[in-house]
Order: structure tokens, then C-alpha cells, then sequence
């Protein structure tokens, strides 16, 4: 079906949000601006005196730059992810954490450490991609098998998927001694990350921009089989899509980062409840949003209990929970439960 076609079935779908659509507004200059301010907070924030020093320019480059960077990346990638699964899932609950998608990826990257010893980044990240995907997949199939009377039930199915997956990853790790390798996945830190380290994490760049090219066939995927099979939209093509796509960023922060909770499920709600649910005009809200979320989680990580570091994940599941104990309590109103 013709570009223009389906955009004017996507207007006329959403005739409430129409005049929201617009990208570059006041708010989202400001949203900006604030995400730019918390990066130059990020690059001059650490235990390591910068100032004075005689490598402190190299520091600043081998360290500070890569860590930013990583995290602007990482934010982008794991709120675009929630975003695309809330939307081809019809589920605003719905996130790469409670699927059991990054649980996924890491049985993948154990399973490289089980087949390879010391294995190069490259191939552990093929691993999570390669599980990831299997994941997701799984989780797909199981909702279109079985009818499901309630939203909620979507994402506690989903953790109690990726509480058996991490399972039998912990028993793997510990039946064949491999409980150090895997120990970081769980913790997601930004601590490591330095020039080397992080340099995949650009991938998820390109992966942004498939998206935006597919997002209007995406958008007509969340309105349900029969509505984008009607329209011309191939339903299961644009899925198994979405599903690569998701994986492949996912994969890739599980293996250069780790476990990064929530993140994907507050920041589209959020964007949502202002803006509806048009994937292409959300798009650049949610990445924006994203990148300031775990930039700021970051800097409270350093900062909290300097010269200590928590990890970030911990910071993102706090808040995370709340958020989501929250998006729960609104759903179980009445009116609102499916």
C-alpha cells in the first residue's frame, strides 16, 4: 500500500493526537536542552580529579567520553525497545523486562561462555542477539495462542517467563562454575565502559533509523492483526521485524552493559499519557527522554554514596517498580481494564 495511504489512515485513526504529532516544539527544544545539560554534568562527574591532572585529558577521552556516550545510547535503545513491544503488543505494560526478553540474553551469553572459552565481545553479543530474538519470539507466540481476559496478566507472564529463564541460567552458572561471568550481566553497571568497550553500542543508531522508516506500518501492526492485514500491511512480516530489531538492541546493551530494569516501560508510558500513540512523531520524544532518564540515574549512582559507585540498575529499579506499581493501580480503575 502507498506511503500516503497508509499515513492518512493513521490521521484519521487518531484524530485526537493529530495536532500533538508535531516533533519539534517548544517542549521538545527544552526536553533538549535539559538532556544536554545532564551530559555535561555526566562528563565532568566521577571519583577521578580531572582537573590538574597530567592525564586528566586522556582520562577524559578514555573514560568520561565513552561512559556519556554509552549512556545516551543505552537509554535510547532500551525506551525505543519498551516502546515498539507496548505498541505491536497493544500492551502499555509491556517492556524487554518483563518478556523475559533480556533474561533471554543472558542464557545466550552464557551459553557462549559454556561452547567458548573467553570468547571475544563480538561473539557473546551474537549469542544475547541470537536468544533475545528466541525470546521474544516465544513470548509472541505464547500471547497469540492463548486469549488473555486481562491486560495485566500480560506482563506477569512475562516475569514469571523471565524468572524461569533466569533460573536455569543461575543453575548453568553454577553447575559448571561459571557464576563470575555472569554476575555482571546482573548487575547493569556503567563502571567498565571505556574507550574499546562501548564502540557497538553505535549499532543501535542505525537501528533507531530503521525504525523510523518502519514506523508507520509499525503503528498499523498495534491496531491488531485483522486491521493492518486489511489495510495491506503484512502482519506477520512487520512483526518478525520489529522482533530482530528489538532483539539486536537489546542484545547488544546485555552484553556491553547488562540488566537494565524499567527503563523501556516509564519512559513511553510517559510519553504516551502527553502524546498518544503515534510510533513515528513519539519516537525522538522517547529517545530524548530515554537518554535524560539513565543519564540522570547515572549521576545519582556516582553520586549518592561517592567515592562509591551503585550500579545504575539499581537506581532504574527503584524507581522502575514504583512507576509500575503505579501504571497497575490505573489500569485496575474501572474503565480501564480490558
Amino acid at each position: 500500500m502507498p506511503k500516503n495511504i497508509i499515513s492518512g489512515v493513521e490521521k484519521n485513526s487518531q484524530p485526537h493526537f493529530y495536532n500533538k504529532n508535531k516533533i519539534w516544539t517548544k517542549s521538545f527544544v527544552i526536553a533538549i536542552i535539559i538532556v544536554g545539560i545532564l551530559t555535561i554534568i555526566s562528563l565532568f562527574t566521577g571519583v577521578y580529579e580531572l582537573r590538574g591532572q597530567e592525564d586528566g585529558v586522556n582520562m577524559f577521552f578514555i573514560t568520561r567520553i565513552p561512559r556519556t556516550a554509552a549512556l545516551l545510547l543505552t537509554g535510547a535503545a532500551m525506551a525505543m525497545g519498551g516502546l515498539v513491544m507496548q505498541l505491536i503488543t497493544q500492551n502499555k505494560l509491556v517492556e524487554p523486562t518483563t518478556t523475559g526478553t533480556i533474561e533471554w540474553a543472558g542464557l545466550g551469553l552464557l551459553v557462549v561462555y559454556l561452547l567458548f572459552p573467553a570468547p571475544p565481545l563480538m561473539l557473546r553479543m551474537t549469542g544475547a542477539i541470537l536468544f533475545s530474538f528466541i525470546g521474544t519470539m516465544v513470548f509472541f507466540l505464547f500471547l497469540r495462542k492463548v486469549k488473555l481476559r486481562s491486560s495485566l496478566i500480560v506482563p506477569i507472564i512475562g516475569l514469571m517467563l523471565g524468572a524461569v529463564i533466569s533460573a536455569v541460567t543461575t543453575f548453568l552458572g553454577l553447575v559448571f562454575q561459571m557464576t563470575q561471568n555472569i554476575e555482571s550481566w546482573f548487575v547493569g553497571s556503567f563502571a567498565n565502559v571505556q574507550i574499546g568497550r562501548y564502540e557497538y553500542l553505535w549499532v543501535i543508531v542505525v537501528v533507531t533509523v530503521l525504525i523510523f522508516i518502519y514506523a508507520n506500518r509499525l503503528t498499523l501492526a498495534g491496531l491488531g492483526e485483522d486491521v493492518a492485514t486489511s489495510l495491506g500491511v503484512n502482519y506477520n512480516g512487520i512483526i518478525l521485524i520489529a522482533t530482530a530489531l528489538i532483539s539486536l538492541a537489546v542484545g547488544i546493551v546485555a552484553t556491553v552493559i547488562g540488566n537494565l530494569p524499567f527503563l523501556g516501560l516509564i519512559v513511553p508510558n510517559i510519553v504516551s499519557i502527553f502524546r498518544g500513540d503515534d510510533l513515528r512523531s513519539n519516537l525522538p520524544w522517547v529517545c530524548v527522554i530515554g537518554m535524560g532518564t539513565i543519564t540522570a540515574s547515572d549521576i545519582i549512582s556516582r553520586t549518592i554514596i561517592m567515592p562509591f559507585e551503585l550500579p545504575v540498575s539499581l537506581i532504574l529499579g527503584t524507581v522502575g517498580s514504583i512507576v509500575f506499581i503505579i501504571i497497575l493501580l490505573r489500569q485496575r480503575k474501572p474503565g480501564r481494564s480490558r
